[in-house]
């Protein structure tokens, strides 16, 4: 499939599969198009992207399916069930995900040898929630009991929990975790933290897209929050802490490149994120009453006033 996108004359057709829906101005496709542009690919002319956009894991499944009969060369998906949908849809198409652990949810074998046909770039976001425990914890010294947003229909959730209460344990904090299948459950959510008594909130990046709705529930119920992408701490939420989501993205066409031009995915390693950044929202900050300790602060990648 990858040495026939190089016949001459053919121009390759690429399709991204996106978990979510297209904000107005999209952070997935956005750095995506950056990486093909400076490749030297022409959107339109010498490449075509085929972009797709699913809301539901029933819903990636039937634009995966799309994208195969469409004989596209290559599949690009961003979030862990977009990557399962893809997975699924076919064994012969290569496919290059941007996934939350490609090795822990059964994606690939390994990352050095992935096999098959799929390779990419490995959030690393389920290792981190470790370090973004010990953030709450050093921001809240007092921090008992930490409810953890967690996405149910998702692979990755399970991967996400375990790795946050194995970090709890060392740390003396109890995790509750809430499952939801989707935003319409929100509200029932936060209803179950407060009877809890959560002092604080881990949640999965998963639910990015719904930022601005978590992040003034948690206002409403003054609950301190933390996530992965940055785009949280700018939306209110107290934190951020994870991997730079652009440069992951715009990495991801360089796998399509290596692919079209007759790389196969299982030579091809998957990629593990060499930038983390940490943002701290010091408005939301002095609206629950905290004090950031110099430690945190002097760590920053840029704090929000």
């Amino acid at each position: 499939m990858a040495s026939d996108a190089q016949q001459p004359g053919k121009v390759p057709r690429v399709g991204v599969l996106r978990f979510g829906s297209p904000p107005p101005a999209d952070r997935f496709a956005e750095p995506f198009r950056q990486g093909l542009r400076e490749l030297g690919y022409i959107e339109g002319q010498t490449i075509i992207v085929e972009y797709r956009w699913a809301g539901t894991s029933d819903r990636a499944a039937e634009l995966a399916a799309e994208l195969v009969r469409l004989k596209v060369d290559v599949i690009v998906a961003f979030v862990t069930p977009a990557a399962y949908a893809a997975k699924n849809a076919t064994r012969a198409i290569p496919i290059v995900v941007s996934a939350a652990d490609p090795v822990g949810t059964g994606l690939v074998a390994s990352l050095a040898r992935p096999g098959g046909n799929i390779t990419g770039v490995s959030l690393m976001l389920p290792d981190l929630a470790g370090k973004r425990l010990e953030l709450i914890r050093e921001a809240l010294p007092g921090v008992a009991r930490v409810a953890f947003l967690a996405h149910g229909a998702g692979p990755a959730a399970p991967l996400f929990i375990r790795e946050t209460q194995v970090a709890a344990q060392k740390l003396g904090v109890r995790i509750q975790p809430v499952i939801v299948e989707g935003p319409e459950e929100f509200e029932g959510a936060f209803s179950a933290m407060r009877r809890e008594q959560a002092g604080a909130l881990i949640v999965q990046p998963i639910f990015t897209e719904h930022r601005q709705r978590i992040v003034a529930l948690a206002a409403k119920n003054r609950l301190p929050t933390i996530s992965d992408p940055r785009e949280f701490a700018d939306a209110g939420g107290l934190m951020s802490y994870g991997p730079n989501l652009r440069e992951i993205y715009r990495r991801a066409a360089t796998y399509v490149d290596k692919i079209l031009k007759g790389t196969k995915p299982a030579d091809l390693p998957v990629d593990q994120p060499t930038r983390f950044e940490m943002v701290i929202n010091m408005k939301t900050a002095k609206a629950l009453g905290l004090t950031f300790p110099p430690s945190i602060l002097i760590r920053a990648d840029q704090v929000i006033q």
